[in-house]
């Protein structure tokens, strides 16, 4: 494999919105945000080339040059699944999903792209594991070794899009990875402590569904896609168009009681898909959640955030992705940085996992 340059590109293809952060390394451990973008995109693009014409607004809007792309996609087709197996090697376990994914994944792969790894995250990252320490090891009843292994997928069409726009824009994609988990690893940069010693929520709230991973110690643990996101909520408030969506925003943030009422029965739905996931966590470890952390575009609402506390009876905060990052932008990207980190942990997440391989 080629040696990768100290420069790249993160992007987040979502469903409302592109994100794109450009990262500099220098060094072992410093690494620099130089840029950033979002751009509002159309709700269906159907061919290579609108992609391709969205890809490049959003590249312009970035600026300047990077020796490496990395693309992280939000799609609610896509397959992402933790599976527990024999200790293989990757590259057979890969052929196993690729052939007989019906038997390893009680589902069809064959339409899928797919790739695997251990889910712990010294193993994923490439640095040797002591079978005795790793959590994601386990003895099964019969006595033979099980491992825990992450299984994500793409549909290829999806794939091929992508590939064909990239060429179009005349930047390769070095990387191609799902949404939650480059939020995850964004997570392992900007907290190292809480990524390595705790147990934690994350809830990524997106256009189309929001996403909820719960790790601890290092490990991914539980991965679930809720069917709930910023258009479900602004249908709610804005009774399907009726009202202006700016309108009902502003109001929101005013803090009129009618809106604070229909967002807090909207956002019930979600709670209680959280409430679930926490419950089953709890049963499942001798660990508990005792805070949220929580990104999106959603996430920049106080009422939303405090309506989300409310319903679960745990903090729920946002967290930053350049937390550990230094920042040299221009003075206006830098003003407006604090308001817009909260949806750049996926792009970010991207970038870092080109960097630090």
């Amino acid at each position: 494999m080629a040696r990768r340059g100290n420069s790249v590109f993160g992007i987040d293809l979502g469903k409302h919105v592109f994100k794109g952060v450009l990262l500099q390394k220098k060094g072992d451990e410093r690494f620099v945000l130089t840029s950033y973008a979002s751009h509002e995109v159309p709700a269906e693009i159907n061919t290579p080339e609108e992609l391709a014409q969205q890809l490049k607004l959003l590249f312009k809007e970035l600026g300047g040059s990077a020796k490496g792309c990395a693309i992280a996609v939000s799609d609610p087709d896509s397959l992402l699944r933790i599976i527990e197996q024999p200790d293989t090697p990757i590259d057979l376990l890969r052929n196993a999903l690729r052939l007989n994914g019906l038997a390893v994944l009680n589902q069809e792969c064959k339409d899928f792209v797919l790739d695997c790894a251990p889910v712990s995250a010294e193993s994923t990252n490439g640095h040797a594991t002591n079978g005795a320490e790793n959590d994601s090891a386990e003895l099964a009843q019969n006595g033979v070794q099980k491992t825990k292994y992450l299984v994500g997928g793409m549909l290829r069409p999806a794939v091929k899009k992508i590939s064909e726009a990239c060429s179009k824009t005349r930047v390769s994609a070095d990387i191609l990875q799902l949404a939650p988990i480059c939020s995850f690893n964004a997570f392992e940069f900007a907290y190292p402590a809480i990524f390595a010693k705790d147990a934690f929520l994350l809830l990524d709230m997106g256009h189309l569904q929001s996403t909820v991973l719960i790790g601890s110690k290092k490990e991914l643990v539980l991965v679930r896609s809720i069917d709930y996101g910023g258009k479900a909520l602004t249908q709610a408030l804005t009774a399907d168009g009726a009202l202006d969506a700016n309108a009902a925003q502003l109001m929101i943030q005013e803090g009129d009681q009618g809106m604070a009422e229909i967002c807090r029965s909207s956002l019930a739905r979600l709670a209680t898909e959280v409430r679930n996931s926490i419950g089953f966590f709890e049963g499942q470890h001798e660990q508990s959640i005792h805070r949220i952390f929580v990104s999106g575009g959603l996430a920049r609402t106080e009422t939303i955030l405090q309506t989300l506390s409310d319903e679960l009876g745990l903090p729920c905060e946002i967290w930053d992705p350049l937390e550990t990052c230094e920042v040299a932008l221009p003075p206006a990207k830098r003003q407006a940085l604090p308001k817009e980190f909260v949806s750049l942990n996926v792009a970010c997440g991207a970038a870092f996992e080109y960097l630090r391989n």
